[in-house]
Order: structure tokens, then sequence, then C-alpha cells
């Protein structure tokens, strides 16, 4: 009996070195697979982030060529309002040139207006008085003939 356990005893001990060898070619094939499963993994992690980069790079070369376009425009518009403002400011001088001169001509108009209506009154007067206009002064009064003067008449 003695015999056959110890046979029996170095048999588990080969079986036990065998499957503790099968253990561990079980845990290296599995150390193995995850390894080239987290290299796999990896990869792909960098080919994601390259491509990510990738399409970063160009939308910052679409947005650098939109902001170039939207600052000529904003440029070309600002050239456009700074040439409007200058032709508002021209056209507005020449709005009131002419008011002025539309107001002097009122005024000469209503002047003359008045004048006719001194005259008329004249016209009465002298009819009354007689007709020579020695006691009208209005009479020598020529509104057709421009008024003259000269720097002598200012000088004492």
């Amino acid at each position: 009996m003695g015999s056959s356990s110890g046979v029996s005893s170095g048999s588990s001990m080969l079986q036990n070195s065998g499957s503790d060898e099968d253990l561990h070619q079980v845990m290296d094939q599995r150390k193995r697979k995850r390894m080239l499963s987290n290299r796999e993994s990896a990869r792909r992690s960098r080919m994601r982030k390259q491509e990510h980069l990738t399409d970063l790079t160009a939308q910052i070369g679409l947005l650098k060529k939109e902001n170039h376009q939207i600052i000529t425009s904003m440029n070309v518009t600002n050239q456009l309002y700074m040439n409007l403002e200058a032709e508002n400011s021209v056209l507005r001088a020449q709005m009131d040139e002419l008011s002025n001169r539309l107001q002097s001509l009122n005024d000469i108009i209503d002047c003359i207006n008045s004048s006719k209506w001194l005259l008329e009154a004249e016209e009465e007067d002298t009819q009354i008085i007689g007709g020579d206009g020695f006691l009208n002064p209005w009479s020598t009064l020529c509104l057709n003939q421009p008024i003259m003067a000269s720097a002598d008449m200012f000088m004492c």
C-alpha cells in the first residue's frame, strides 16, 4: 500500500505541476490577448485623436477664411458708410445754402410788395397833392435801379 500511495502522490504532483503549467499558459495567453487588445484599443484611440485633430485643423482654416471674408465685407461697408456720410454732409450744406437763398429771395419779394404798397399810396397822394412829387420824397425812388455806393461816401 505504501508503494501505491507513493506513486499516486508522485503522479498527483505531476498532475499539479502540469495543471500549474497549463494555468500559467492560459494566464499568459490571456495576458497576451489583453495586451494585444489594449494595443489595438490604444491604436484606435490615437487614430480617433488624429482624425479629430485633422478635423479641427480644417475647421480652423474654414473659420479663418470666413473671418477674412467678414473683415473684408466690414471694410467695404465702412467705406460705403463714410462715402454716404460725406455725401450727406455736402447735401446738407447745399440745403442750408439754398434755404438761405430762398429766405433772401422771400425777403426781397416782401420788400418789393411793401414798396408797391407805398407806391400805390404815393400815387393816391400825388393825385391829391397835385402831381409834382415835391412833397413826396418816395417819388424819386426808382426800384428797378441798383443802389450804388462808393468808399468816398463813408469817409468823414
